[in-house]
């Protein structure tokens, strides 16, 4: 199993606005495309204005592969698009790859 940390800097006063495509749509259509979301944090110093998440694939080319399928599905580019009218809800996102240690299986 591949788990991969998505680490979003939030556009400063886009939180609330990032959270609410999350949780009304984003995670449904990663859903539909075998992208199964583990657990979502926010930063305990709300000035940081930090999403953290974690996705679970197979494998790596199955994430590429699904994640193709994701930026191109139409529901996600209308739900990009609405929610994004007044500008992106991040600066920047921060991938890392991860696999469970041997000793934790």
């Amino acid at each position: 199993m591949l788990y991969e940390l998505r680490i979003y800097d939030v556009t400063p006063g886009k939180m609330e606005a990032i959270l609410n495509r999350f949780r009304d749509g984003t995670i449904s259509i990663f859903a539909k495309h075998e992208m199964k979301v583990t657990n979502f944090w926010v930063d305990v110093d709300d000035s940081k204005e930090r999403l953290y998440y974690v996705l679970e694939h197979v494998d790596m080319a199955s994430r590429e592969r699904n994640f193709q399928a994701f930026f191109e599905d139409p529901e996600w580019l209308e739900l990009k698009s609405k929610s994004e009218v007044n500008g992106p809800l991040h600066e920047k996102i921060e991938v890392v790859y991860m696999k469970k240690a041997s000793f934790f299986e």
